[in-house]
């Protein structure tokens, strides 16, 4: 079982900073998956960023590459998305998700994480 709680979402200006956090209580995470997605009103839910829990291998979306970043904490089991130069197109509802057993070149595929938290929502203004 892995229970998932994002946090730090807000409301922000055009070219700001926030910073989303996932903390994680699953009794291991070893060979996991852990990403970041973001769904905005109108729209599907889409790949942002994600890493191997284990060697810390990272993935961007092309949208968020060198504006985001995404880290783990190891120690205290969370996972961090570091959000740079914010844009009006950012503004989203911010979900972490977990998947055991992923490989690298899986880990933008939204269908096939199986763990889900609750969301954060950001929104930028112009």
């Amino acid at each position: 079982q892995v229970q998932l709680q994002a946090s730090g979402g807000g409301l922000v200006q055009a070219g700001g900073s926030l910073r989303l956090s996932c903390a994680a209580s699953a009794r291991t995470l070893t060979g996991f998956g852990l990403g970041w997605f973001r769904q905005a009103p109108g729209k599907e839910r889409e790949f942002v960023a994600a890493l191997k829990w284990s060697g810390g291998q990272t993935l961007y979306a092309d949208s968020v590459k060198g504006r985001f970043t995404i880290s783990r904490d190891n120690a205290k089991r969370m996972v961090h998305l570091q959000m740079n130069s914010l844009e009006p197109e950012d503004t989203a509802v911010y979900y972490c998700a977990a998947k055991p057993r992923i490989i690298y070149s899986s880990l933008g595929m939204p269908s096939l994480y199986d763990y889900w938290g609750q969301g954060t929502l950001v929104t930028v203004s112009s």
